[in-house]
């Protein structure tokens, strides 16, 4: 009777690790013998740890991350524009604490979003809220948020957020009413949360995919007021490295590929 009612009590608490193991905790203190304080703090302790980890999980499966995010295995003699050094630095989440922003510019293929998904990760596990979004995601919700209880939870959740990743930025037009929108955001953002922004494009060229100027530039001098801009420089990882269904002398590669383009953007000018 008394597991059980311990066990009602834990579940009244919203206790899982206990009543979970609640029969294997008696056995060992009865062979341990370990002082009450000492059995009180490790069970608090383990409690501890299995609620964080739980918690821990579902931000992870809320960021929305790549397949591959994990920056110890990031392949610096790829591209280049970061150093070990100063991703060393960036991993230490210390530009977090004071709101700066990050903006990874360069061709695509480059690692942009590798790097970006990863520093996500590496802010889950240190008990931040971090989110991963594309561009495209952003207008949906931005477009929804008024009408839809779903998208105005989402819109909330990156308000209160640590870090927020945006892939792709700029990579398509935008419209008038959208601009507006997402400048709402960025400034509801501004010097609370950091973002990371993934782009293909200068600032300076957001303007003809906004197609406003002054917004354009109101966003721009929010994002960069507290900011680290890295251009990355390289060739695709994706074109290096493509897979194929067929043996490797029957295909083509991805310096071939390349070749291709070019010479078809040639022709075509």
């Amino acid at each position: 009777m008394n597991t059980e009612n311990i066990k009602k009590y834990c579940a009244r608490l919203r206790l899982s690790y206990i009543p979970n193991n609640l029969d294997q905790l008696i056995v060992d203190a009865q062979n341990s013998k370990p002082t009450y304080e000492d059995f009180l703090e490790n069970v608090l302790c383990e409690e501890t740890k299995t609620r964080e980890y739980k918690a821990y999980l579902n931000r992870l499966k809320q960021a929305k991350l790549p397949p591959k995010y994990n920056l110890d295995e990031y392949d610096f003699s790829h591209s280049t524009g970061v150093s070990e050094r100063q991703l060393r630095e960036l991993r230490q989440l210390a530009w977090l604490n004071q709101a700066y922003n990050l903006i990874l510019m360069g061709p695509s293929g480059t690692g942009k979003t590798y790097i970006a998904s990863g520093l996500i990760y590496d802010a889950l596990k240190a008990g931040k809220k971090a989110y991963m979004i594309s561009m495209e995601d952003i207008l949906t919700c931005l477009r929804t948020k008024d009408i839809s209880m779903s998208a105005l939870t989402t819109y909330n959740k990156w308000l209160k957020a640590d870090l927020l990743a945006i892939d792709d930025i700029m990579l398509f037009p935008v419209k008038k009413e959208e601009s507006a929108s997402f400048f709402n955001l960025i400034n509801s953002l501004h010097e609370k949360t950091s973002v990371i922004i993934t782009t293909n494009k200068a600032p300076t060229e957001w303007v003809q995919t906004l197609n406003d100027e002054v917004l354009a530039t109101a966003i721009i001098d929010r994002l960069l007021y507290r900011c680290e801009v890295i251009k990355l420089a390289g060739t695709s990882y994706r074109l290096e490295n493509r897979k194929t269904i067929f043996t490797p002398e029957s295909t083509v590669n991805g310096k071939q590929l390349r070749k291709a383009a070019s010479t078809t953007i040639k022709t075509q000018e």
